[in-house]
């Protein structure tokens, strides 16, 4: 096991009718007016947006909100809401949503105070030095960004989506209660289990050698998403399943899994991220896609690993490490195609004529990988892989 910091400021406070408990928490945090982001009202529908109001009322916390956030959330919004944010001299942000909506609220807060293009928060290393306090209730599980420093801006110009990160992003304080989430259309629910699933995949095959602990943490919260997930889809308001799965999905990205490792590959994330900037595919969809074809490309680079998944998860073990970390990557891929979820590039409408705007678009970083850096070349192949 390597040598590791972990820190988590973020409080959670989990679990039924949980939500009314925002204005005390923002009461403690000395927030008396706030900018309320969300995404495209369906916190009003179920119920959501009339709590938070009712609870930040009762404690005095005067608001202004800024809404419309759309999955793979946009530039063009978070300026908006710096400038709202400015306008009306806020003392901290409240996110009210999925991965999207506080990814965009981080970057407002730490937009907020930048003095640079903001873009070059993601762009460079001039990274956010000083945020505004962020505040989350979530409504969507899957980016475990309601308990980390990350955050993932699309820019509609550039054609470029890209992560920035910093322990001043980290949320203050997080309401998770699953019973909002009850309603979630059912592709919302498969697309946050296989982001959970990728998250905690991208820790187990970094190519880290004796890490036990966080091996079985990996494949207790992968065999936890499958089993949930299964169970959601037949029955959405199962209390219990919905709670396994939003605590799975936190834990897989906030920080846990990434003690004693190489911190991740991540390249599956990278080649996904300029598909979806590309072509707008939702992240989970594209990860669905993606991630298989990169585990076809690598899985001699660390074969027991790879063994080790298919017997963890799906209880495959023929002998012969070979077969079994291939039957391991098909068991996969037949799962994702079980809950309904796309595994080729071709599905989504993607050919071959598009592969070369995919590999420039994803090797303008500095390196892509730690299992395998991959080059461009690798980058082509796992594209053609996906096909």
């Amino acid at each position: 096991m390597n040598n590791f910091i972990f820190q988590n400021p973020t409080k959670i406070i989990f679990g039924k009718d949980t939500i009314e408990k925002i204005g005390e928490e923002l009461k403690k945090n000395n927030m008396k007016k706030i900018l309320i982001h969300y995404g495209g009202g369906s916190i009003k529908k179920n119920g959501v947006y009339d709590r938070v109001i009712s609870s930040l009322k009762e404690n005095d916390i005067d608001f202004v909100e800024v809404s419309g956030v759309k999955p793979n959330p946009r530039l063009s919004k978070v300026l908006e809401g710096i400038a709202v944010a400015k306008k009306n001299d806020i003392d901290g942000i409240l996110a009210i949503g999925g991965g999207s909506v506080i990814d965009s609220a981080k970057a407002i807060a730490g937009g907020f105070y930048y003095e640079d293009d903001i873009w070059n928060a993601f762009a460079t290393k001039n990274r956010f030095k000083k945020a505004l306090p962020l505040f989350v209730i979530l409504t969507l599980s899957a980016t475990g960004s309601e308990m980390n420093g990350n955050a993932v801006i699309t820019n509609e110009k550039t054609k470029q989506k890209w992560t920035t990160s910093g322990l001043v992003l980290y949320p203050k304080v997080t309401i998770i209660d699953p019973t909002v989430q009850f309603s979630l259309p059912e592709k919302q629910t498969i697309n946050g289990a296989v982001d959970t699933i990728s998250h905690a995949m991208e820790y187990y095959f970094d190519g880290t050698e004796n890490n036990e602990i966080q091996l079985q943490l990996a494949e207790g919260i992968i065999r936890t998403v499958i089993n949930s997930t299964e169970i959601l889809l037949k029955d959405p308001e199962n209390y219990e399943a919905r709670a396994n799965l939003a605590w799975s999905a936190t834990l897989a990205l906030n920080g846990l899994l990434s003690t004693g490792t190489k911190g991740g590959d991540w390249a599956s994330h990278e080649l996904e991220h300029s598909l979806s900037a590309l072509f707008d595919v939702a992240h989970g969809e594209g990860l669905a896609i993606i991630f298989p074809a990169w585990l076809k490309y690598n899985y001699n680079q660390h074969i027991e690993r790879f063994d080790r998944f298919a017997l963890k998860i799906f209880n495959i073990d023929t002998g012969n490490h070979a077969i079994d970390a291939k039957l391991g990557i098909e068991a996969l891929i037949e799962w994702y195609k079980k809950i309904g979820q796309p595994t080729t590039l071709s599905e989504i409408g993607v050919t071959e004529k598009d592969i070369e705007n995919l590999v420039k678009n994803a090797t303008q970083k500095e390196y892509i990988g730690r299992l395998k850096r991959l080059t461009e070349e690798d980058v082509r192949s796992i594209y053609k892989l996906a096909l």
